[in-house]
């Protein structure tokens, strides 16, 4: 169903943008797949999913349901009154929408780039199933094709299949997607390029990779691949739940799937020279190391993306302005890595985390911080006016 929705949802961005009207019969199928989610049977307020005849899986589907409500809400009502429905759903914002918009305003920056979930798209349970809201991508394709020269989204996710072009639904050649935290990407031409991986370090991953597809498919560890980000084979990386934002799996058995993992990494790589395992709380990220002069073995970071972003893409970064957003500390070190090319850089960042706020107007005085994605989005769209 949210595949399908994707697919109504892009064909309504298109002719909102085009300044077309929207046919009731579009607006009807997002009706009717609100239905169907909302008629899922429910418990605890979680709803329940059959994998066969004999298992199931409690899930919160509060992102695919309201996010539909929200699309409908916008289209049938207007962009002014969805402005006030936002205004009703989050507290203080409005202020704090005005506030950063009346801090950016004037700007056309060069580079815009920015983190996905939880930055510029409300958190959902599974990433397969977080499909872009039209409202969204209407706010920031505005924004992207009026205010930016090379408008670009970093994702840990994969591209595709399913990826980041799966879950979207901005127009084609609107946004350069950098998946697998950067390091493969389609520009706005629709080439895809990546960050070039030592064979016999692409092998190991590989050798890894069939491990944990194998460990996946035993009934005792099937769960994990349902839940949160699921089972992500990316670029470079590989990522696999642990647990989920609606906490569907008791602590005890999501810290021994952890040391699970961690032990097949170790055997796999018992020097710990070819990988790294960053663990979220939610993901377990294993990732290839890089090569560093300093340093010796290390993980690719949202720095290193960056920094290979402007070479490949020749951006230009040494010449700003440029705005940076995202929402988790990793995030920051795009911050760090724009500052270092030119001290014009601006950011967004969203957290309600003070010690994280701070963090970011350490690094970056020209920052605006807001407490949800709809406010981050909303000020783009006010900018693109």
């Amino acid at each position: 169903m949210m595949a399908q929705s994707a697919i109504v949802r892009l064909e309504i961005v298109e002719n909102i943008l085009m300044g077309q009207h929207t046919e009731p019969g579009r607006i009807e199928s997002l009706t009717s797949i609100l239905a169907s989610l909302e008629g899922i049977p429910s418990e605890n307020e979680k709803r329940l999913l059959l994998l066969d005849d004999s298992k199931k899986i409690k899930v919160d589907l509060s992102y695919e349901i309201m996010e539909m409500k929200k699309d409908i809400f916008y289209l049938e009502n207007g962009e002014e009154e969805f402005i006030k429905y936002l205004e009703k759903l989050h507290p203080g914002f409005r202020k704090k929408v005005d506030s950063g918009a009346q801090r950016l305003q004037g700007l056309q920056f060069n580079c815009f780039i920015t983190d996905r979930d939880g930055t510029i798209n409300n958190y959902c349970g599974r990433y397969r199933s977080s499909v872009q809201s039209v409202y969204n991508s209407v706010f920031l394709t505005r924004f992207a094709k009026n205010r930016t020269v090379s408008p670009i989204i970093v994702t840990s996710a994969p591209l595709e299949a399913p990826g980041i072009v799966d879950v979207s639904v901005n127009p084609q050649k609107t946004f350069v997607y950098a998946a697998s935290k950067g390091r493969e990407l389609i520009d706005l031409n629709g080439r895809r390029r990546a960050y070039p991986i030592n064979e016999r370090k692409q092998m190991l991953i590989d050798e890894l990779n069939e491990r944990l597809r194998n460990l996946v498919k035993q009934p005792t560890f099937e769960k994990f691949s349902l839940i949160g980000s699921g089972f992500q084979f990316k670029f470079g990386q590989t990522t696999i739940a642990r647990q989920d934002i609606s906490q569907s799996i008791p602590e005890d058995e999501s810290e021994d799937f952890l040391k699970k993992i961690v032990s097949l990494v170790s055997e796999a790589d018992p020097k710990h020279e070819n990988f790294r395992i960053e663990d979220t709380g939610l993901d377990i990220e294993i990732i290839l190391t890089i090569e560093d002069p300093q340093s010796g073995h290390r993980a690719f970071d949202k720095a290193d993306a960056v920094n290979y972003l402007d070479r490949e893409l020749d951006l230009d970064m040494a010449n700003g302005p440029h705005l940076i957003c995202g929402d988790t500390s990793p995030d920051v070190a795009m911050i760090e890595a724009s500052m270092r090319k030119t001290r014009d850089t601006w950011s967004i960042f969203v957290t309600k985390n003070n010690d994280l706020a701070y963090q970011v107007r350490s690094v970056c005085s020209n920052s605006v911080i807001v407490p949800e994605p709809d406010m981050l989005v909303t000020i783009l769209n006010f900018l693109s006016d």
